[in-house]
């Protein structure tokens, strides 16, 4: 530790303990953005309809285990978490994932768009599709929720500041070059646009109030950076596999 001539802590020292303002700390946040899976090589080849449909079906097959554990990693943070605001204000993730009853749900809507691409329910429900180093890579994500402080948690999903543009963007890009889909098979983008902009927003606003030391701040920056480490590495996994498609 370094140490001022008068035998205190050091001005470097101080100055890393010392919180980020509310600016500082979004700034470092947002820094995070070009870590986003968006520019992904894999992502690329989607915007600009360069997959085929065997390309397609392996894609929507994968992303469906990180749909569905989406509601798993949103309860563990519900059972960390002491505070019945957070609470109140986290639990409806989990009933936008799974749905309010049978047949709703982003997680249903997904499905929608995986037999839109030509696959089965079944083969889906299944997983007999999904590959090793996605489901590493997801299950990794669920265990940081389980282990991890609650904020550090939540700060890992502000992935949603990133996506609104890229959600938009891809529905675009894949009513263009994949006029083959049924627009049904596209509700989940239509749908998720509509409420990632205030889910970003608001999460946002949550982490920022709570993180109230720099070491938690610096937890939460971390947070976000081993979620983007996670996206990228889902689609790595896919990418190589559809090489040898």
């Amino acid at each position: 530790m370094l140490t001022d001539s008068t035998g205190g802590v050091g001005s470097a020292d101080r100055a890393a303990r010392t919180p980020l303002s509310a600016a500082e700390f979004r700034a470092a946040l947002y820094a995070l953005e070009p870590s986003y899976w968006d520019n992904h090589p894999f992502h690329a080849r989607l915007h600009e309809g360069r997959l085929g449909k065997e390309e397609l079906r392996l894609w929507a097959a994968n992303r469906w285990y990180y749909q569905r554990c989406l509601p798993q990693k949103d309860a563990a943070i519900l059972a960390n978490c002491p505070l019945p605001e957070v609470r109140r204000q986290w639990l409806p993730r989990i009933v936008y994932h799974d749905g309010a009853d049978a047949g709703s749900g982003g997680a249903e809507k997904w499905l929608r768009l995986a037999e839109a691409v030509g696959l089965t329910r079944e083969e889906v429900l299944s997983e007999q599709h999904v590959l090793r180093g996605v489901r590493f890579a997801v299950d990794a994500y669920v265990s940081f929720a389980r282990q991890r402080p609650w904020l550090e948690s939540i700060a890992s999903g502000l992935t949603e500041l990133f996506s609104p543009g890229l959600l938009r963007y891809r529905l675009g890009q894949m009513r263009e070059h994949y006029p083959w889909i049924a627009e049904e098979g596209l509700t989940y983008f239509t749908a998720r646009i509509d409420v990632v902009d205030a889910e970003g927003e608001a999460t946002l606003d949550l982490v920022v109030r709570h993180a109230a030391t720099r070491a938690q701040q610096d937890a939460c920056v971390a947070a976000l950076a081993f979620k983007c480490e996670v996206l990228r590495a889902v689609l790595d996994a896919v990418d190589y596999r559809a090489a040898s498609l």
